[in-house]
């Protein structure tokens, strides 16, 4: 497909305000690389503050063990790139909540952020499960004042509620849990779900 017009996959997206825990859909032609068929977690959204989120389906190819001392757990535990804002700081979204990792904040009904971080590794160390229950960034994305909304309306972004599941954000990867949301956004975004990963490129 040369010289592909992406006008005709441009759709009237939600256009409500954003909470925390939405979920952010990047569109099919959004090529930078921070957010190519990135799913969005909003952590924070506050009228004439900004925005703060996790892109949460970005596996990095390295792993915990490389990035910081103290991991004795045998099998490897991904990490994620959340985004382009400080990329030298790892952060974490979980399921287990304050019971398991002490002062981490509730953001959306049944996920969390950060917390004890030695609890945290203390939980990767003994074994627990890994995938639906806690899961590591570099990064963030970040959006100021109004900037998001702006997005929202260019229609850069589908806007979807948060998964039912929680465990389910902390399961998926990849262009596989792309097309998953892409999918639960209706049939009216199907043609989406039609395009090559690299649009440009073909």
């Amino acid at each position: 497909m040369k010289n592909l017009d992406s006008s005709f996959l441009k759709l009237s997206t939600l256009k409500r305000p954003v909470a925390d825990g939405d979920l952010l859909v990047a569109d099919p032609f959004l090529a930078e690389k921070w957010f190519n068929r990135a799913v969005i977690s909003i952590i924070d959204h506050e009228v004439g503050e900004g925005t703060t989120g996790v892109v949460v389906n970005l596996p990095l190819e390295t792993t915990l063990d490389s990035v910081i001392e103290g991991i004795t757990r045998e099998d490897p535990v991904s990490v994620y790139c959340g985004g382009p804002v400080s990329q030298d700081r790892l952060y974490f979204l979980h399921t287990l909540g304050e019971e398991v990792i002490p002062e981490s904040r509730m953001y959306s009904p049944g996920l969390w952020l950060g917390g004890d971080f030695e609890a945290a590794i203390a939980y990767v160390n003994e074994g627990y499960p890994i995938d639906g229950f806690i899961r590591f960034f570099i990064g963030y994305s970040g959006w100021s004042a109004g900037q998001l909304d702006e997005e929202i309306k260019a229609d850069t972004w589908a806007l979807h509620s948060p998964l039912p599941d929680p465990h389910e954000l902390l399961t998926g990867e990849g262009d596989a849990f792309w097309h998953t949301i892409v999918r639960r956004l209706g049939t009216h975004y199907r043609p989406w779900t039609l395009m090559p990963q690299n649009v440009q490129s073909n």
